[in-house]
């Protein structure tokens, strides 16, 4: 039987203090050395995996070392470059205008508000929370990935469905001290314990206070809903 707690700021509190405990050096995972290189990968990151584009990126930022490298490449050369990422000729298109903006708009230097970061190609609002965070120490917001989205969702912290949505409903009872760390939270107990299609239940820290423990409920696992 799980534990019962009675407020979404109760289960929070509980859930962040077990896995605080559980990954206490949890960051992020991606390698970069400059903002523009920060830039770059978040951009690859999306719908491929981290390990992925650290393993693209390890050549391509010996190539491409600069933002005007980017802004001047051929982008069907760059594409090829990216080939082993997923949608690889959309990211070079996007990562090439991206940085020509920076150069003509921003003295080539990454920009550091929301709204001019999402100006340019390629960049959303879950893209633009990590570069200010990791490149320019700014945290105006949650980073809703794939494991955020589930994770929210399987614990019972939200019912919205859209990264944004979720989101924006984090924000309201999430202490802003904690936006950054629930996160890094979030992502690496996905990773390791709550997977999208096969959550490890047995052993899971947060198995008792879970709603959608497959111990105690018939789950869904592919959406980690509850089925009533």
């Amino acid at each position: 039987m799980g534990v019962q707690l009675d407020t979404r700021e109760e289960q929070l509190a509980e859930i962040l203090e077990r896995l605080y405990d559980e990954y206490p050096n949890a960051t992020i995972s991606l390698n970069f050395s400059t903002r523009h290189e920060l830039l770059i990968a978040v951009m690859l990151s999306a719908q491929c995996t981290d390990e992925r584009v650290n393993k693209e990126t390890e050549h391509l930022f010996e190539k491409y070392q600069s933002v005007s490298d980017f802004a001047n490449a051929d982008v069907d050369e760059l594409a090829e470059d990216l080939n082993s990422i997923t949608y690889y000729n959309n990211k070079a298109k996007w990562i090439n205008s991206a940085c020509q903006t920076i150069i003509e708009e921003h003295d080539g230097e990454v920009p550091d508000t929301m709204s001019e970061l999402t100006d340019l190609t390629g960049v959303g609002r879950k893209t633009a929370n990590v570069v200010l965070q990791h490149g320019h120490d700014v945290v105006e917001g949650i980073v809703v990935d794939t494991h955020v989205q589930r994770l929210s969702r399987r614990l019972g912290l939200t019912e919205e469905k859209t990264p944004q949505k979720i989101e924006t409903d984090l924000m309201t009872f999430v202490d802003e001290e904690d936006w950054q760390w629930l996160t890094h939270l979030f992502i690496s107990h996905g990773r390791a314990t709550c997977t999208a299609r096969n959550p490890d239940c047995d052993d899971c820290v947060l198995q008792d206070i879970c709603p959608s423990s497959k111990l105690d409920n018939d789950v869904d696992l592919a959406s980690g809903e509850a089925w009533g």
